[in-house]
């Protein structure tokens, strides 16, 4: 009677070269592949289906070290244990033993190295970097990523949660990625406990409920006119950029960020780079003619100034202004308590309430993203030509020497309800 157990022998499993299973008995096999790689394998059924369990390679694992990995298999198997199930779980035992030696903070450090490639610019890991050593670090920073649970991350939040919402807010959205990035890599498991929906909304207020939003302070667009006299009139590069800024109605990032290499003088287009646009996508800015007059004060174009020089260049050599820079125009001016991104707001309104153009128009010229997949889909072009005579017009309209009732200090503010109450 053929051996039920131990079929083969040292020579056998050495001779053996054809693709296929050799049975050795009890569930053991050895396995030959099409390339000629020798392993072994454990057969077993559970719940009435057969499953294959790999016991390592025929040049590591010899035929009565194979036999014995085998046996222990099927003890487990008397014991009412899936083998497979089993070695998963030590597995990932061992993973999170080797876990604790690993931090908060290096798991936050590897996070942003491993997703900086795929954000916008550099300013945006920094404020990762920046938000977490400010407020998370001094707390979780040096504990291990297994122990971080709803008590340590409400240390963290709850004492920012009501002075600073939007910054506790984007914290804890923060802390939720890398827990979620750490329980994938293998260093940690159960829930998360940074999670909003379902656990820490019960713990803490919305946001929305916190602190009302307060918006860009924006200029009532009948004040502009002579706020733009008033700009004119003084001198520097600063003055020269924001009002590039109001003519456009960009975004002071935009404007600080403007190269020659950008402009296209001859078309009267500024184009601006993806990765300096907020949406991610290139923007082109049609140019009034005052606007082009206006970059061309700063250096008769393009062509005397190399293509890597910024259009409104800073005090430091290779550098653009400041993002100060219009504040503290601003405050000397007498204008302390107004931004520049509130011309946005007071452009809007002006396209809202003197002229006859489309919201979405007014959209475009304001690079606002569209939330809405449909309407995006529909919206397929960027409107350049309408665009073209509305920047013109409102052009037109900055340039509009101020009535005599109109006073020419502006200091009449209001609250933007247009602009930034899109988070821009």
């Amino acid at each position: 009677m053929a051996r039920a157990i131990g079929r083969m022998t040292a020579l056998a499993v050495a001779r053996a070269t054809k693709p296929g299973m050799y049975a050795d008995g009890a569930g053991l096999y050895l396995r030959v592949t099409p390339q000629g790689t020798k392993n072994w394998v454990f057969r077993y059924m559970l719940h009435g289906k057969p499953r294959w369990m790999g016991l390592g390679p025929l040049h590591t694992i010899s035929l009565s070290e194979a036999r014995l990995r085998a046996a222990e298999r099927r003890r487990e198997r008397l014991d009412g244990i899936d083998p497979i199930e089993n070695r998963r779980a030590q597995r990932q035992q061992a993973q999170l033993e080797a876990s604790r030696s690993i931090t908060f903070s290096e798991c936050a450090a590897q996070y942003v190295d491993a997703h900086g490639a795929g954000w916008r610019n550099a300013k945006h890991a920094n404020q990762w970097s920046a938000t977490l050593t400010t407020y998370a670090n001094p707390i979780i920073g040096g504990l291990s990523i297994q122990s971080i649970d709803t008590g340590l991350v409400m240390r963290v939040l709850e004492p920012i949660w009501k002075a600073k919402p939007e910054t506790a807010s984007r914290l804890r959205g923060r802390i939720e990625s890398i827990l979620d990035w750490a329980r994938v890599r293998g260093y940690r498991v159960g829930e998360n406990p940074a999670r909003w929906r379902g656990h820490l909304d019960k713990l803490l207020p919305a946001r929305s409920k916190v602190r009302r939003v307060k918006h860009h302070a924006a200029m009532p667009y009948s004040d502009v006119p002579a706020f733009m006299a008033e700009l004119r009139a003084a001198d520097g590069v600063a003055a020269r950029a924001l009002e590039i800024a109001v003519l456009t109605a960009a975004r002071t990032g935009e404007v600080l960020g403007m190269r020659w290499a950008d402009i296209d003088q001859l078309g009267r287009v500024w184009t601006v780079p993806a990765e300096r646009m907020k949406a991610g996508k290139e923007h082109k800015v049609p140019l009034s003619r005052r606007a082009l007059a206006v970059l061309e004060s700063q250096g008769n174009g393009q062509s005397e100034r190399p293509e890597s020089d910024f259009v409104f260049s800073g005090a430091k050599s290779g550098k653009p202004l400041s993002n100060m820079a219009f504040l503290m125009l601003l405050r000397r001016m007498g204008h302390a308590n107004l931004t520049a991104h509130g011309f946005r707001s007071s452009f809007r309104d002006w396209v809202a309430e003197r002229t006859g153009y489309s919201p979405e128009v007014a959209e475009m010229a304001l690079a606002h993203a569209v939330a809405n997949k449909v309407e995006a889909a529909y919206r397929r072009g960027d409107m350049f030509e309408k665009r073209r005579r509305l920047m013109e017009e409102w052009s037109t309209f900055c340039s509009t020497p101020p009535s005599r009732t109109q006073s020419s200090r502006v200091l009449n503010l209001r609250p933007s309800g247009q602009v930034s109450s899109r988070a821009d």
